[in-house]
C-alpha cells in the first residue's frame, strides 16, 4: 500500500475534547469514566458520557437533523481547527472530491427511543420527533454530508465495533481507485438505552470502572465519542500505511476461540504496510475488558510479537464507544505516534494470566516509529490498522 497522509485528525470523548485535552488525559490518567445517570433509570454501571452534547447546537439551517448523535458529532468536529481542514480540502480539490465515510453501530438510534416514549395519544412521533430523515441508519453521515457541503460519495460502515475503523479502509480505497481525492473518515455513537441494556441482557456490563486484561476483570463501560480522520496522498502529517480486515464468523458474540479472524487482520496489516511485526513499538488493543475476548487478543499478540512492543487498551480512560471505537483509537494512537508515550491499561491491577510480556500496566515514554490499532467486533468482524510518524 502506498501510504496516505493524514493530514487532519481530532476526537471527542469522556475523557477529553481534542488532541491536546486527550494527551494529557492519558499522561495523568484522568479516565473520562463515571456513574451511570443517563436514561429514565440509568442501569448500574459506569459510562464514558461526553459532556455539553445536550447543549451543543448543530449548524443553522439544520435544526430538522436534531438528535444526540448529530450533536455529538458536531462537537467532535468542532475541536484541533478540523472544520477549517475539511473547508480547505473543499477549496483545494473541489467539494465533488472530497468523500466522508463513517462508522457508526447506532446513528441515531436515542431520537428514535424518544420518540417511541413520548408516542401522542394516536400513536405517533410528537411533532418535535417526526423529521423522518433522522430515524435512520444513514442520519448522521447524511447531515455531515450536507453540513459540509460534501459532493462525492458518503457511506455509512456498521459493522460494530470495527466499524470506524473500517472507514480507514474505505476510505484507502476511494484515494486509491482515484473515486476521490480526500476523504473524510471517523466514528460516532452516542449513548443510547438500546445499547446500555442490550449489552447489559448479554452479561457483558462492569458495575465497576472497567479494567482491561485484569485477572478481575467484570465486564465493559459504554462510552460515546465523535472522532475524524483526513485521509490525502499527499500532504503533511503522520502516515496511515496500512489495514487489515476479516471476519471469522465464529459467533455473533464470542470471538474464534484461537483468535483466527484477529491474526489474519494483524497479518493483513503488517503485510500491506511491509513489515514485520518486530517494526512495532506501539499497540492499541481493543481490549474490551469483557472475559473471553481479553484472553483471546492476549494470547494472539503474546505469540505474534516480541516482548519489546507496548501494548495497551485505552478504554479505561473513555469506556467502549462502539462504532466509534476505531476511530477514537485511530486517533489516540497517532498521539502515541507523535508524541512518544505509550499509555498503560488504567484501572487494571494484576494482569489474565493469558498476556504476554507485550501488554503493560504502567504507561513509558519511547520513540514509536509504527503502531496498530485493533479493532475486533461482534460477529467476528476483525480491523487492524497501522500508522507510522511524519517522515
Amino acid at each position: 500500500m502506498q501510504p496516505l497522509r493524514i493530514t487532519a485528525f481530532t476526537a471527542t470523548c469522556a475523557a477529553g475534547s481534542g488532541r491536546g485535552s486527550l494527551l494529557d488525559a492519558l499522561r495523568n490518567g484522568r479516565s473520562g469514566l463515571r456513574p451511570n445517570d443517563f436514561g429514565r433509570e440509568p442501569l448500574a454501571t459506569w459510562v464514558g458520557r461526553v459532556p455539553g452534547v445536550e447543549e451543543f447546537p448543530l449548524p443553522s439551517g439544520f435544526e430538522a437533523w436534531d438528535s444526540r448523535n448529530n450533536r455529538l458529532a458536531w462537537l467532535g468536529l468542532s475541536s484541533d481547527g478540523f472544520l477549517d481542514a475539511v473547508g480547505e480540502a473543499r477549496e483545494r480539490y473541489g467539494h465533488e472530491r472530497v468523500a466522508l465515510v463513517l462508522g457508526t453501530s447506532t446513528a441515531c438510534i436515542g431520537t428514535t427511543e424518544e420518540a417511541y416514549a413520548r408516542l401522542t395519544p394516536a400513536g405517533e412521533f410528537p411533532d418535535d420527533l417526526r423529521a423522518r430523515d433522522v430515524h435512520a441508519p444513514h442520519a448522521t453521515a447524511e447531515f455531515l454530508r450536507r453540513a459540509l457541503d460534501l459532493g462525492n460519495v458518503a457511506v455509512t460502515v456498521a459493522t460494530a465495533c470495527s466499524s470506524s475503523a473500517k472507514a480507514f479502509a474505505h476510505g484507502a480505497r476511494l484515494l486509491e481507485l482515484g473515486i476521490a481525492d480526500a476523504v473524510l473518515v471517523g466514528g460516532v455513537d452516542s449513548l443510547c438505552g438500546s445499547v446500555l441494556f442490550g449489552f447489559n441482557s448479554l452479561a457483558l456490563v462492569s458495575p465497576d470502572p472497567c479494567r482491561p486484561f485484569d485477572a478481575g476483570r467484570k465486564g465493559i463501560n459504554i462510552g460515546e465519542a465523535a472522532a475524524f480522520a483526513l485521509l490525502e496522498r499527499h500532504g503533511s502529517g503522520p502516515r496511515f500505511c496500512g489495514y487489515g480486515e476479516s471476519s471469522d464468523a465464529h459467533h455473533m458474540s464470542t470471538p474464534h476461540p484461537s483468535g483466527r479472524g484477529a491474526r489474519a487482520a494483524i497479518a493483513d496489516a503488517l503485510a500491506r504496510g511491509g513489515l514485520g511485526a518486530e517494526a512495532i513499538d506501539y499497540i492499541n488493543l481493543h481490549g474490551t475488558a469483557s472475559l473471553k475476548n481479553d484472553e483471546i487478543e492476549a494470547q494472539a499478540v503474546a505469540q505474534l510479537f516480541p516482548s519489546s512492543t507496548h501494548a495497551s487498551s485505552t478504554k479505561g480512560w473513555t469506556g467502549h464507544t462502539l462504532g466509534a471505537a476505531g476511530a477514537l483509537e485511530a486517533v489516540l494512537t497517532l498521539l502515541t505516534v507523535e508524541s512518544g508515550f505509550m499509555p498503560g491499561n488504567l484501572n487494571s491491577r494484576t494482569l489474565d494470566a493469558a498476556c504476554g510480556p507485550q501488554v503493560r500496566l504502567a504507561a513509558r515514554e519511547g520513540r514509536v516509529r509504527h503502531a496498530l490499532s485493533h479493532s475486533f467486533g461482534f460477529g467476528g468482524s476483525n480491523c487492524v490498522l497501522l500508522f507510522a510518524g511524519a517522515a
